[in-house]
Protein backbone atom coordinates (compact mmCIF):
# COMPACT_ATOMS: atom_id res chain seq x y z
CA UNK A 1 0.00 0.00 0.00
CA UNK A 2 1.03 3.55 -0.60
CA UNK A 3 0.27 7.15 0.90
CA UNK A 4 -2.61 6.95 -2.01
CA UNK A 5 -4.17 4.23 -1.72
CA UNK A 6 -28.23 -4.56 29.37
CA UNK A 7 -29.48 -8.19 27.37
CA UNK A 8 -29.59 -6.93 24.00
CA UNK A 9 -29.99 -8.73 20.39
CA UNK A 10 -28.31 -7.79 17.49
CA UNK A 11 -30.64 -7.95 14.33
CA UNK A 12 -29.54 -9.87 11.41
CA UNK A 13 -28.47 -7.85 8.15
CA UNK A 14 -28.27 -11.30 6.26
CA UNK A 15 -24.82 -9.80 4.76
CA UNK A 16 -22.72 -12.46 6.04
CA UNK A 17 -25.24 -15.35 6.91
CA UNK A 18 -23.29 -19.14 6.89
CA UNK A 19 -20.79 -20.92 8.34
CA UNK A 20 -17.96 -20.37 5.57
CA UNK A 21 -14.35 -18.49 6.55
CA UNK A 22 -15.15 -14.80 6.90
CA UNK A 23 -12.43 -12.33 5.60
CA UNK A 24 -12.89 -9.29 8.39
CA UNK A 25 -10.70 -6.16 8.62
CA UNK A 26 -10.03 -5.15 12.09
CA UNK A 27 -9.13 -1.33 12.13
CA UNK A 28 -7.60 -0.07 15.27
CA UNK A 29 -6.18 2.85 16.32
CA UNK A 30 -3.72 1.21 18.65
CA UNK A 31 -2.03 -1.63 17.63
CA UNK A 32 0.97 -3.93 18.72
CA UNK A 33 4.27 -2.64 19.43
CA UNK A 34 1.68 -0.47 21.37
CA UNK A 35 1.15 -1.58 24.82
CA UNK A 36 -2.20 -1.05 26.38
CA UNK A 37 -5.77 -2.85 26.96
CA UNK A 38 -7.00 -1.66 23.62
CA UNK A 39 -3.82 -2.97 21.68
CA UNK A 40 -3.88 -5.95 23.22
CA UNK A 41 -7.08 -6.99 22.24
CA UNK A 42 -7.51 -5.84 18.99
CA UNK A 43 -4.30 -7.81 18.86
CA UNK A 44 -5.90 -10.96 20.57
CA UNK A 45 -8.72 -10.90 18.68
CA UNK A 46 -7.33 -10.88 15.04
CA UNK A 47 -4.93 -13.91 16.25
CA UNK A 48 -7.98 -15.99 17.53
CA UNK A 49 -9.91 -15.37 14.25
CA UNK A 50 -7.36 -16.37 12.50
CA UNK A 51 -6.22 -19.69 14.46
CA UNK A 52 -10.33 -20.55 13.86
CA UNK A 53 -9.77 -20.10 9.83
CA UNK A 54 -10.72 -16.89 9.40
CA UNK A 55 -8.76 -14.81 6.78
CA UNK A 56 -7.81 -11.39 9.38
CA UNK A 57 -6.31 -7.92 7.40
CA UNK A 58 -6.02 -5.19 10.30
CA UNK A 59 -6.05 -1.61 9.57
CA UNK A 60 -4.01 0.55 11.95
CA UNK A 61 -1.00 3.57 12.58
CA UNK A 62 2.36 2.79 11.34
CA UNK A 63 4.68 2.07 14.13
CA UNK A 64 7.33 3.99 13.16
CA UNK A 65 8.00 6.57 9.68
CA UNK A 66 7.58 2.96 7.08
CA UNK A 67 3.81 2.85 6.14
CA UNK A 68 2.31 -0.08 4.13
CA UNK A 69 0.65 -3.58 3.48
CA UNK A 70 3.19 -5.93 5.81
CA UNK A 71 3.02 -9.52 6.59
CA UNK A 72 3.39 -9.37 10.29
CA UNK A 73 4.24 -12.05 13.18
CA UNK A 74 1.86 -11.50 16.32
CA UNK A 75 1.96 -14.07 18.83
CA UNK A 76 3.19 -17.04 16.90
CA UNK A 77 0.08 -16.21 13.62
CA UNK A 78 1.02 -13.86 10.83
CA UNK A 79 -1.21 -11.56 9.99
CA UNK A 80 -2.12 -8.91 6.96
CA UNK A 81 -1.34 -5.46 8.57
CA UNK A 82 -2.23 -2.19 6.99
CA UNK A 83 0.03 0.40 8.44
CA UNK A 84 -1.24 3.77 7.54
CA UNK A 85 0.85 7.01 7.62
CA UNK A 86 1.38 8.17 11.08
CA UNK A 87 2.56 11.14 13.40
CA UNK A 88 3.80 11.42 16.83
CA UNK A 89 1.18 12.54 19.62
CA UNK A 90 4.05 15.62 20.82
CA UNK A 91 1.68 15.11 23.90
CA UNK A 92 2.27 11.66 24.47
CA UNK A 93 5.08 9.11 25.33
CA UNK A 94 4.56 7.20 22.04
CA UNK A 95 1.40 7.79 21.08
CA UNK A 96 0.76 7.58 16.67
CA UNK A 97 -1.98 9.08 15.15
CA UNK A 98 -3.21 9.34 11.61
CA UNK A 99 -3.89 12.85 10.08
CA UNK A 100 -7.94 12.38 10.12
CA UNK A 101 -8.23 14.03 6.79
CA UNK A 102 -6.12 11.35 5.28
CA UNK A 103 -8.05 8.00 6.41
CA UNK A 104 -10.85 7.85 4.13
CA UNK A 105 -8.50 8.53 0.83
CA UNK A 106 -6.08 5.58 2.07
CA UNK A 107 -8.72 3.14 3.73
CA UNK A 108 -11.12 3.30 0.40
CA UNK A 109 -8.85 1.44 -1.97
CA UNK A 110 -7.83 -1.34 1.18
CA UNK A 111 -11.44 -2.33 1.50
CA UNK A 112 -11.88 -2.20 -2.57
CA UNK A 113 -8.97 -4.77 -2.06
CA UNK A 114 -10.17 -6.60 0.43
CA UNK A 115 -13.55 -6.65 -0.17
CA UNK A 116 -14.11 -7.67 3.31
CA UNK A 117 -17.07 -9.50 4.93
CA UNK A 118 -17.46 -7.33 7.86
CA UNK A 119 -15.15 -4.49 9.79
CA UNK A 120 -14.49 -4.21 12.90
CA UNK A 121 -13.79 -0.77 14.10
CA UNK A 122 -11.77 -0.59 18.11
CA UNK A 123 -12.55 2.98 18.29
CA UNK A 124 -14.25 5.73 16.67
CA UNK A 125 -11.47 8.34 17.10
CA UNK A 126 -9.72 8.53 14.47
CA UNK A 127 -9.30 5.17 11.46
CA UNK A 128 -12.31 4.51 12.96
CA UNK A 129 -14.59 7.55 12.13
CA UNK A 130 -13.05 7.16 8.21
CA UNK A 131 -12.86 3.74 7.41
CA UNK A 132 -16.58 3.38 8.79
CA UNK A 133 -17.95 5.90 6.11
CA UNK A 134 -15.94 4.20 3.30
CA UNK A 135 -17.27 0.61 4.79
CA UNK A 136 -21.29 2.07 5.04
CA UNK A 137 -21.05 3.70 1.21
CA UNK A 138 -19.65 0.24 -0.05
CA UNK A 139 -22.65 -1.83 1.97
CA UNK A 140 -19.99 -3.68 4.20
CA UNK A 141 -21.44 -4.95 8.04
CA UNK A 142 -20.08 -3.07 10.79
CA UNK A 143 -19.09 -4.10 14.02
CA UNK A 144 -18.18 -1.21 16.43
CA UNK A 145 -16.24 -1.78 19.55
CA UNK A 146 -15.40 0.85 22.23
CA UNK A 147 -12.30 0.67 25.01
CA UNK A 148 -12.52 5.04 24.90
CA UNK A 149 -12.55 6.58 27.68
CA UNK A 150 -12.19 10.63 27.50
CA UNK A 151 -10.99 10.76 31.25
CA UNK A 152 -7.69 8.90 29.75
CA UNK A 153 -6.72 10.88 27.10
CA UNK A 154 -7.06 14.22 29.11
CA UNK A 155 -3.98 14.49 30.82
CA UNK A 156 -2.58 14.22 26.74
CA UNK A 157 -4.03 17.32 25.00
CA UNK A 158 -4.36 20.83 26.05
CA UNK A 159 -7.61 21.45 27.77
CA UNK A 160 -8.21 23.47 30.63
CA UNK A 161 -10.40 21.82 34.10
CA UNK A 162 -12.42 24.58 33.09
CA UNK A 163 -13.23 23.29 29.62
CA UNK A 164 -12.94 19.60 30.52
CA UNK A 165 -17.15 19.55 30.31
CA UNK A 166 -17.26 20.80 27.09
CA UNK A 167 -14.31 18.60 25.82
CA UNK A 168 -15.97 15.62 27.19
CA UNK A 169 -19.56 16.56 25.73
CA UNK A 170 -17.73 16.96 22.30
CA UNK A 171 -15.96 13.51 22.45
CA UNK A 172 -18.86 11.49 23.17
CA UNK A 173 -20.44 13.66 20.38
CA UNK A 174 -18.44 12.76 17.91
CA UNK A 175 -18.46 8.94 18.91
CA UNK A 176 -22.20 8.89 18.65
CA UNK A 177 -21.82 10.44 14.91
CA UNK A 178 -19.78 7.04 14.35
CA UNK A 179 -21.52 4.34 16.40
CA UNK A 180 -24.65 5.38 14.62
CA UNK A 181 -23.25 4.14 11.49
CA UNK A 182 -22.68 0.01 12.93
CA UNK A 183 -25.18 -2.59 12.63
CA UNK A 184 -23.66 -3.78 16.26
CA UNK A 185 -21.93 -2.03 19.06
CA UNK A 186 -20.26 -3.61 22.10
CA UNK A 187 -18.07 -2.84 24.90
CA UNK A 188 -16.08 -5.08 27.36
CA UNK A 189 -18.66 -4.69 30.54
CA UNK A 190 -22.13 -4.29 31.04
CA UNK A 191 -21.24 -1.34 33.10
CA UNK A 192 -19.41 0.22 30.19
CA UNK A 193 -22.23 -0.92 28.07
CA UNK A 194 -24.66 0.80 30.69
CA UNK A 195 -22.21 4.30 30.39
CA UNK A 196 -21.49 4.17 26.36
CA UNK A 197 -25.55 4.11 25.72
CA UNK A 198 -26.11 6.83 27.99
CA UNK A 199 -23.42 8.56 25.91
CA UNK A 200 -24.48 8.05 23.04
CA UNK A 201 -28.14 8.59 23.52
CA UNK A 202 -29.67 5.27 23.84
CA UNK A 203 -28.26 3.63 21.18
CA UNK A 204 -28.29 -0.48 21.74
CA UNK A 205 -24.90 -1.79 23.06
CA UNK A 206 -24.07 -5.21 23.73
CA UNK A 207 -21.54 -6.52 26.55
CA UNK A 208 -18.89 -8.89 25.51
CA UNK A 209 -15.88 -9.26 27.30
CA UNK A 210 -12.38 -9.24 25.88
CA UNK A 211 -11.49 -12.29 27.07
CA UNK A 212 -8.65 -14.48 27.54
CA UNK A 213 -6.90 -17.34 27.32
CA UNK A 214 -6.48 -18.51 30.91
CA UNK A 215 -4.69 -21.58 29.79
CA UNK A 216 -1.67 -19.48 29.40
CA UNK A 217 -1.43 -18.61 33.13
CA UNK A 218 -0.48 -20.63 35.75
CA UNK A 219 -1.97 -20.30 39.69
CA UNK A 220 0.57 -21.68 42.25
CA UNK A 221 -0.10 -24.12 44.71
CA UNK A 222 -0.50 -22.99 48.33
CA UNK A 223 0.02 -19.66 49.52
CA UNK A 224 3.13 -17.43 48.85
CA UNK A 225 6.20 -17.51 51.32
CA UNK A 226 6.26 -13.36 51.00
CA UNK A 227 3.87 -10.59 50.49
CA UNK A 228 4.49 -9.39 47.16
CA UNK A 229 1.25 -7.03 45.82
CA UNK A 230 1.93 -6.87 41.69
CA UNK A 231 0.37 -4.13 39.62
CA UNK A 232 0.29 -5.25 35.63
CA UNK A 233 -0.37 -2.60 33.01
CA UNK A 234 0.96 1.39 31.91
CA UNK A 235 2.55 3.30 34.52
CA UNK A 236 -0.17 6.33 33.74
CA UNK A 237 -1.81 8.79 35.10
CA UNK A 238 -5.05 7.55 35.46
CA UNK A 239 -3.52 4.38 37.16
CA UNK A 240 -2.85 6.19 39.85
CA UNK A 241 0.00 4.35 41.01
CA UNK A 242 1.12 6.81 43.68
CA UNK A 243 -2.22 6.09 45.59
CA UNK A 244 -0.50 2.50 45.48
CA UNK A 245 2.89 3.50 46.43
CA UNK A 246 2.11 5.32 49.79
CA UNK A 247 -0.44 2.70 50.86
CA UNK A 248 2.75 0.49 50.90
CA UNK A 249 4.41 1.99 54.51
CA UNK A 250 1.12 2.03 55.92
CA UNK A 251 0.51 -1.77 55.75
CA UNK A 252 1.89 -3.31 59.02
CA UNK A 253 5.48 -3.53 59.42
CA UNK A 254 5.37 -7.56 60.22
CA UNK A 255 4.15 -7.94 56.92
CA UNK A 256 7.45 -7.23 55.26
CA UNK A 257 5.02 -6.30 51.91
CA UNK A 258 6.59 -5.26 49.13
CA UNK A 259 5.86 -4.12 45.67
CA UNK A 260 6.48 -5.12 41.88
CA UNK A 261 4.98 -2.37 39.27
CA UNK A 262 5.52 -4.21 35.74
CA UNK A 263 5.20 -2.23 33.10
CA UNK A 264 6.55 0.91 31.34
CA UNK A 265 5.01 4.49 30.91
CA UNK A 266 5.75 8.15 31.33
CA UNK A 267 4.77 8.22 35.16
CA UNK A 268 7.87 6.12 35.96
CA UNK A 269 10.36 9.08 36.96
CA UNK A 270 7.39 10.50 39.03
CA UNK A 271 7.05 7.47 40.91
CA UNK A 272 10.62 6.54 41.39
CA UNK A 273 10.99 10.01 43.21
CA UNK A 274 7.88 9.35 45.34
CA UNK A 275 9.76 5.91 46.01
CA UNK A 276 12.96 7.88 47.35
CA UNK A 277 11.16 10.35 49.17
CA UNK A 278 8.92 7.77 51.18
CA UNK A 279 12.13 5.74 51.63
CA UNK A 280 10.85 2.57 50.10
CA UNK A 281 13.62 1.75 47.57
CA UNK A 282 14.52 -1.62 49.24
CA UNK A 283 10.62 -2.48 49.11
CA UNK A 284 9.39 -1.40 44.84
CA UNK A 285 10.94 -3.20 42.12
CA UNK A 286 9.82 -1.33 38.70
CA UNK A 287 10.01 -4.16 36.44
CA UNK A 288 9.71 -2.21 33.36
CA UNK A 289 8.14 -3.96 29.67
CA UNK A 290 9.02 -7.62 29.88
CA UNK A 291 8.19 -10.27 27.81
CA UNK A 292 4.56 -11.84 28.61
CA UNK A 293 6.30 -14.82 30.03
CA UNK A 294 8.20 -12.61 32.87
CA UNK A 295 4.20 -11.06 33.02
CA UNK A 296 2.90 -14.34 33.81
CA UNK A 297 5.89 -15.15 35.90
CA UNK A 298 5.54 -12.11 38.07
CA UNK A 299 1.68 -12.91 38.57
CA UNK A 300 2.32 -16.49 39.31
CA UNK A 301 4.54 -14.86 42.63
CA UNK A 302 2.42 -12.75 43.41
CA UNK A 303 0.60 -12.53 46.90
CA UNK A 304 -2.32 -9.94 45.43
CA UNK A 305 -3.05 -7.78 42.55
CA UNK A 306 -3.70 -4.25 42.59
CA UNK A 307 -5.65 -1.60 40.62
CA UNK A 308 -5.72 1.58 41.58
CA UNK A 309 -7.38 2.96 38.34
CA UNK A 310 -10.37 4.98 38.44
CA UNK A 311 -10.61 4.86 34.28
CA UNK A 312 -11.00 1.12 33.58
CA UNK A 313 -13.68 -0.36 31.12
CA UNK A 314 -12.60 -3.94 31.54
CA UNK A 315 -9.27 -4.32 32.98
CA UNK A 316 -7.10 -7.13 30.99
CA UNK A 317 -4.28 -6.95 33.63
CA UNK A 318 -7.30 -7.87 36.58
CA UNK A 319 -8.04 -10.49 34.34
CA UNK A 320 -4.59 -11.82 33.95
CA UNK A 321 -4.01 -11.50 37.67
CA UNK A 322 -7.27 -13.60 38.09
CA UNK A 323 -6.51 -16.18 35.87
CA UNK A 324 -3.15 -16.38 37.75
CA UNK A 325 -5.38 -17.68 41.10
CA UNK A 326 -4.30 -14.13 42.70
CA UNK A 327 -6.98 -11.77 44.89
CA UNK A 328 -7.63 -8.87 43.61
CA UNK A 329 -7.98 -5.52 45.69
CA UNK A 330 -9.30 -2.58 43.42
CA UNK A 331 -10.91 0.93 43.08
CA UNK A 332 -14.69 1.42 43.06
CA UNK A 333 -14.83 2.72 40.14
CA UNK A 334 -16.33 2.22 36.56
CA UNK A 335 -16.25 -1.83 35.47
CA UNK A 336 -13.45 -3.07 38.13
CA UNK A 337 -16.16 -3.41 40.94
CA UNK A 338 -17.71 -6.58 38.24
CA UNK A 339 -14.57 -7.94 38.68
CA UNK A 340 -14.79 -8.49 42.86
CA UNK A 341 -17.06 -10.90 44.39
CA UNK A 342 -15.79 -12.62 47.18
CA UNK A 343 -12.21 -12.97 45.04
CA UNK A 344 -10.62 -9.90 47.24
CA UNK A 345 -12.32 -6.62 47.98
CA UNK A 346 -13.00 -2.72 46.63
CA UNK A 347 -11.10 0.39 48.34
CA UNK A 348 -12.64 4.22 47.86
CA UNK A 349 -10.62 5.60 44.96
CA UNK A 350 -7.73 7.30 45.70
CA UNK A 351 -8.07 7.13 49.68
CA UNK A 352 -4.57 5.65 50.61
CA UNK A 353 -5.81 4.61 54.23
CA UNK A 354 -8.31 2.30 52.57
CA UNK A 355 -6.33 0.49 49.83
CA UNK A 356 -3.59 -0.12 52.63
CA UNK A 357 -6.67 -1.37 54.92
CA UNK A 358 -7.68 -3.48 52.18
CA UNK A 359 -4.63 -4.98 51.37
CA UNK A 360 -4.34 -5.89 54.75
CA UNK A 361 -7.38 -7.60 54.63
CA UNK A 362 -5.78 -10.17 52.17
CA UNK A 363 -2.39 -10.15 53.32
CA UNK A 364 -3.97 -10.93 56.61
CA UNK A 365 -6.19 -13.21 55.88
CA UNK A 366 -5.97 -17.14 56.96
CA UNK A 367 -4.88 -19.26 55.18
CA UNK A 368 -8.20 -20.94 54.68
CA UNK A 369 -9.88 -17.36 53.95
CA UNK A 370 -6.90 -16.66 51.34
CA UNK A 371 -7.32 -19.90 49.28
CA UNK A 372 -10.89 -19.31 49.40
CA UNK A 373 -10.74 -15.60 47.17
CA UNK A 374 -8.03 -17.83 44.94
CA UNK A 375 -10.31 -20.31 44.11
CA UNK A 376 -12.77 -17.67 43.89
CA UNK A 377 -10.62 -15.97 41.09
CA UNK A 378 -10.18 -19.07 39.11
CA UNK A 379 -14.00 -19.56 38.94
CA UNK A 380 -14.87 -16.28 37.90
CA UNK A 381 -12.31 -16.19 35.06
CA UNK A 382 -14.39 -18.73 33.66
CA UNK A 383 -16.95 -16.73 31.91
CA UNK A 384 -14.08 -14.36 30.01
CA UNK A 385 -13.01 -17.31 28.02
CA UNK A 386 -11.56 -16.26 24.90
CA UNK A 387 -12.98 -18.69 22.86
CA UNK A 388 -16.73 -17.70 24.71
CA UNK A 389 -15.41 -14.00 22.71
CA UNK A 390 -14.81 -15.31 19.55
CA UNK A 391 -17.46 -17.03 19.32
CA UNK A 392 -19.80 -14.29 19.75
CA UNK A 393 -18.14 -11.75 17.38
CA UNK A 394 -18.06 -14.27 15.21
CA UNK A 395 -22.16 -14.37 15.77
CA UNK A 396 -21.91 -10.49 15.38
CA UNK A 397 -20.17 -10.65 12.11
CA UNK A 398 -22.44 -13.42 10.60
CA UNK A 399 -25.95 -11.02 11.23
CA UNK A 400 -26.73 -13.75 13.53
CA UNK A 401 -28.64 -12.51 17.23
CA UNK A 402 -26.59 -12.63 20.06
CA UNK A 403 -27.64 -12.42 23.61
Amino acid sequence: MSEDATTATAESTGATGGSRPLRVMIAADTFPPDVNGAATFAEQLAVGLAERGHEVHVVAPASSAHHGTFDEEHRGVVLTVHRLKSYKWPWHAWLRFVWPWSVRKWTGPILDAVQPDVLHIQSHLVIGRGIVQEAHERGIRIVGTNHFMPENLLEYVPFGRRTLPIALKIAWNDAAKTYRLADAITTPTVLAADYLREAIAGQQVLAISCGIDASRYTARSGRPSGNDIVFVGRVAPEKNLDVLVRALPLLPSELRATLTIVGGGEMIPKLKALVQELGLEDRVRFAGFVSDEAKRQALTNGTVFAMPSTAELQSISSLEAMASGLPVVAADSMALPHLIDGNGFLFTPGDVQDLAAKLAQVLQASDTDYQAMRERSLAMIEAHDINRTLATFESLYRGEPVA
